[in-house]
């Protein structure tokens, strides 16, 4: 199926007159000097830590050192080291200029004056070791143009360099770290770009999603920010332990050679991205989707539960949780092997689910199955098990504990499209950049309904960065998610639905 590149069609064009073609920001740190593109002005590649290179590779970030000048920020700086993303078949690919010396932001404003506008700070996905906040995909221009918002988009460490832990090397969750040191940035030095550090919102998506649910239960990190999106975070597959983790680590140092931890600090980058992949596939099993560098129950950042110090942590904050009806699919439908699994693996993976129950849940997700074959079972399945079951049970926890979430479910799909309504395809839509995606999911969408639905969902978050509410004029009310199982459903007529998982039936999950 050929990739389509969605013609953007502008529902609330405006004809406000150019800005300043050559905008500066002040900061503590220095002056930056950005670029106007179309009506917002954009400042790329924004240090918010040392670099952690040489003898701070595997160490906390740092700050940043201050310069004299003016420093350009109207280039994007590199991405992290990365390997290819393993989820390209679906969302397209993107090539960039890799580097250690990453640490950077993206930040997109209709002004950097003293509006002290909302402020939305993106976490983005990738498994933790793919991906960059600074991607086209992910721009803050339609946010910040129709929403009024200041869009910061984060690189952090990724992989390895970012997840690995090893004794003596590596502690863990440097990634999360950096996180929490571009959290700190914003609140010290937004309101130059026209931002309001007291009303930010962080939002993120799969691995972004799931360090969203780890910043609302770290006290440091959650003081940073008043609201949260929680989007396609891996509810199922949370955290490893300190032991798992080290092991992974040692399988690294095998594989790169390496006699003890003093030989770590001259490894060349492209040996430690070349040696994730040989011990991510050692790992690598029928059906299984897991990588290899994830957050570590550190007991400094993270604890054993990190779902129950989510919860005590949005206690006190608006939050709104969801994903993508076929989660899986993206990861499934591009695999031939899943489309001819016999039967024996699939109930395997039944088996080592439910136990006892494999055969009675194989006949309930046979009838519940939407795209076909095996790859369409199991990705019902395990949808289920890593996102949607644990996410509703969130959602129904938050309910009972009296500060109810406003929940989603996205179920916009092309027809005959083979991913259908995928992991990862609400990003277009959520940030209103359909124009700057190439996306095979995505192929056969109508490109009318498809900008339509883009405007709804990109005010509905912008709206929510506001005030906490993100119902607005062209979507219907969205109250919070009760004992009736209020949902929105984002497709071509988003709409409120009840109990859209039929929890009333369903026995196989939490």
């Amino acid at each position: 199926m050929r990739a389509l590149r969605l013609q953007w069609i502008d529902p609330d064009p405006t004809d406000e007159p150019a800005v300043n073609p050559s905008p500066t920001a002040r900061t503590s740190l220095g002056t930056l000097r950005g670029a106007a593109e179309g009506e917002v002005l954009v400042f790329r590649g924004v240090p918010y830590a040392a670099p952690p290179v040489g003898p701070l590779r595997f160490q906390p970030p740092r700050p940043a050192t201050p310069w004299t000048g003016e420093l350009d920020a109207t280039r994007d700086g590199p991405i992290p080291p990365q390997p290819p993303s393993r989820l390209r078949a679906a969302m397209g690919d993107f090539e960039r200029p890799q580097s250690e010396d990453c640490l950077t932001l993206t930040i997109t404003t209709p002004a950097a004056d003293g509006a002290r506008r909302p402020v939305m700070v993106f976490l983005h996905g990738g498994a933790f070791w793919t991906g960059a906040g600074s991607l086209s995909w992910y721009g803050g221009g339609p946010l910040a143009r129709h929403g009024d918002v200041v869009v910061v988009g984060v690189n952090h460490r990724l992989g390895a360099l970012g997840f690995m832990h090893l004794p003596g090397v590596a502690e863990p969750n440097l990634g999360l770290h950096d996180q929490i040191a571009a959290l700190d940035w914003v609140a010290a030095e937004i309101a130059a770009f026209g931002g309001d550090p007291d009303n930010v919102t962080v939002f993120g998506q799969s691995a972004g999603g799931l360090s969203v649910l780890a910043m609302l239960g770290i006290p440091k990190a959650r003081a940073r920010f008043r609201r949260a999106v929680v989007q396609s975070a891996p509810f199922g597959r949370m955290l490893r332990s300190r032991a798992d983790a080290a092991a992974i680590g040692a399988a690294m140092q095998r594989e790169l050679g390496l006699a003890d931890a003093a030989g770590w600090t001259d490894v060349p980058v492209e040996r430690i991205t070349a040696a994730q992949l040989v011990v991510a596939r050692s790992m690598a099993g029928f059906a299984n989707t897991a990588p290899p560098f994830i957050p570590v129950a550190d007991h400094v950042l993270l604890g054993d539960d990190v779902i129950g110090a989510a919860v005590a942590g949005a206690m006190e904050r608006d939050l709104i949780v969801g994903f993508t009806r076929d989660e899986m699919a993206a990861f499934f439908a591009p695999v031939p092997e899943m489309a001819t699994a016999p039967d024996a693996a699939v109930r395997g993976v039944f088996a080592r689910h439910f136990g006892g129950a494999a055969d009675e849940a194989l006949a309930e997700y046979r009838q519940r199955a939407r795209l076909p074959g095996p790859g369409g079972l199991l990705g019902e399945m395990l949808g289920d098990a890593s996102f949607a079951g644990g996410l509703w049970a969130f959602a129904e926890r938050m309910a009972a504990l009296g500060r109810p979430v406003r929940a989603y479910r996205f179920d916009f799909a092309a027809p005959g499209n083979p991913f259908g309504a995928c992991h990862c395809i609400e990003l277009p839509f959520c940030f209103g950049t359909l124009a700057d995606w190439s996306a095979p999911m995505l192929a056969g969408a109508d490109p009318e309904a498809a900008a339509a639905l883009a405007a709804r969902m990109r005010d509905a978050w912008a709206a929510f960065a506001r005030d906490g509410d993100p119902t607005h004029a062209g979507l219907p009310d969205w109250p919070a998610h009760g004992e009736s199982g209020e949902t929105m459903l984002f497709d071509a007529t988003s709409r409120v639905v009840h109990d859209p998982a039929g929890r009333r039936r369903w026995r196989f999950w939490p």
